[in-house]
């Protein structure tokens, strides 16, 4: 019996080793599955993905799964992987500078139902001391006349209208030159040159004879004939540059002249002289070349926004290196509708009084328009710091607060803008350092997201 004891003993002892391993594992196995306050693993980048597996992975970006604990009313995430850790400091540095920024008159607070408290501001401060060292001024928006200045460059050229070129309309010689060179100023029904032609010589003989076949003459009907053909010579010689005043010389004097004199239509200045004296000339060889320029032209061209605010009447000033501080008043005639296509200007015509000839063709100009535009509120150009889309100006709070504004602005006239919204009168804006400025509140706004974030049952510190 006591044999029979001693087996039954020693096979439950050979038991209980062999079950205690199996048992052991089986309890370690059981703690390394899904703890009870866990309802699923999940992605944090695709939350589609669902699992019952602790060691899962995502089978879309191959992330580890994250824990979704159990909890009433909502499911809240326990652990991140190492991947999303990053983010999750990131998440928690930005919700930290929140609950900062509560306490801070003006900034937007959230309530825990996530109502705004509070009108949403973005003063931040440079101390006094640090606006000195970086050469901070201020500017005052106030309410201005408004000038606006157009200017251009162009060039002096001779009336259209007040030019005239002498053309041979005979065959001939050029008998006498009496001017010889460009530039001459000749008077009104001065001689220019003298062309002796016999087909003019001809036609004055056969003038003077219809004159005194109408002198002879015993009936009107017999005037009649040679009165038609009398007209019919005046017509011819008109043709050939003969002046009326000559025709009636040459009627009272009945004496036919054999060269034909050349007067000036004008006073003006000989542009050319292109033959010489005891040359032959043929129907339509230049003679001589006379300018007007009493009245001369200057073509200028303007940008196409600049042309809505030309009008055809409009006084504009002329001024040239040639005469400093002497300013030529000329009168807009003429707005050339095409536009260069290349340099997207149109050119303008500008007729100026020229009594003492002292605008000359060839001549450049400067064309400088001022006008009048009202009123308007006005800052500095230096005050603005364009951001691409949207500009800025930093408006000055006192005590070093500084507060970026987006303002809508207008035209630009000379050194100010024109503020069409975001300003208020008599407000300071920071007219130098704007981008110190900028760049000292870009350093604040990252020192405050190292600072740590209160816990969710502290209150923020209040100054």
């Amino acid at each position: 019996m006591r044999i029979f004891t001693q087996k039954v003993t020693l096979l439950i002892a050979l038991i209980t080793l062999l079950i205690g391993p199996a048992g052991a594992g089986c309890v370690k196995k059981g703690a390394s599955g899904k703890p009870s306050n866990v309802d699923y693993y999940t992605c944090t980048m695709h939350p589609s993905v669902k699992s019952q597996d602790p060691k899962g992975k995502c089978p879309i970006c191959g992330m580890d799964l994250v824990p979704v604990m159990k909890k009433a009313g909502s499911e809240a995430k326990a652990e991140t992987s190492p991947q999303m850790q990053g983010m999750k400091e990131s998440g928690e540095k930005q919700s930290g500078q929140t609950q900062g920024m509560e306490g801070t008159p003006g900034m937007p607070g959230m309530k825990p139902g996530g109502e705004t408290q509070g009108a949403q501001t973005r003063e931040f401060v440079v101390p006094v001391e640090r606006q000195q060292q970086i050469g901070v001024t201020y500017a005052k928006v106030s309410r201005k006349p408004l000038h606006h200045t157009i200017r251009s460059v162009g060039m002096v050229v001779p009336d259209k209208g007040r030019h005239w070129q002498f053309v041979s309309r005979v065959d001939g010689y050029v008998q006498k030159l009496d001017v010889k060179s460009p530039g001459e100023i000749v008077e009104k029904d001065a001689p220019l040159l003298s062309i002796y032609s016999p087909d003019l010589l001809t036609s004055e003989r056969e003038f003077v004879q219809l004159l005194r076949m109408r002198d002879d003459a015993k009936s009107k009907e017999a005037r009649a004939t040679p009165e038609r053909l009398i007209q019919s010579a005046k017509q011819r010689l008109h043709l050939w540059n003969v002046t009326d005043e000559q025709i009636a010389e040459l009627q009272k004097t009945r004496n036919p002249q054999e060269n034909l004199t050349l007067l000036s239509p004008f006073r003006g200045v000989v542009q050319s002289v292109p033959v010489e004296q005891g040359k032959s000339v043929k129907i339509g060889d230049l003679l001589v070349e006379v300018a007007d320029l009493s009245v001369v032209w200057v073509w200028a061209e303007f940008y196409e926004n600049e042309l809505p605010m030309l009008q055809v009447g409009q006084k504009i000033d002329i001024t040239t290196k040639s005469y400093p501080g002497a300013k030529f008043e000329g009168t807009i005639s003429l707005i050339n509708p095409f536009l260069d296509e290349a340099k997207r200007t149109a050119k303008v015509r500008i007729d100026i009084p020229n009594p003492d000839f002292k605008l000359r063709p060839g001549m450049y100009v400067n064309a400088e328009l001022a006008m009048d535009m009202g009123e308007g509120l006005t800052i500095p150009v230096s005050a603005v710091m364009p951001t691409g889309a949207r500009n800025v100006a930093f408006v000055n709070k006192g005590g070093g607060k500084l507060e970026p504004r987006i303002i809508q602005l207008g035209s630009k006239y000379g050194e100010s803008y024109e503020v069409q919204s975001g300003l208020r009168e008599g407000e300071q804006v920071v007219a130098s350092a704007n981008f110190l400025i900028d760049a000292e509140s870009k350093v604040q706004q990252a020192l405050n997201e190292f600072e740590p974030s209160p816990s969710p049952n502290e209150s923020p510190v209040k100054p």
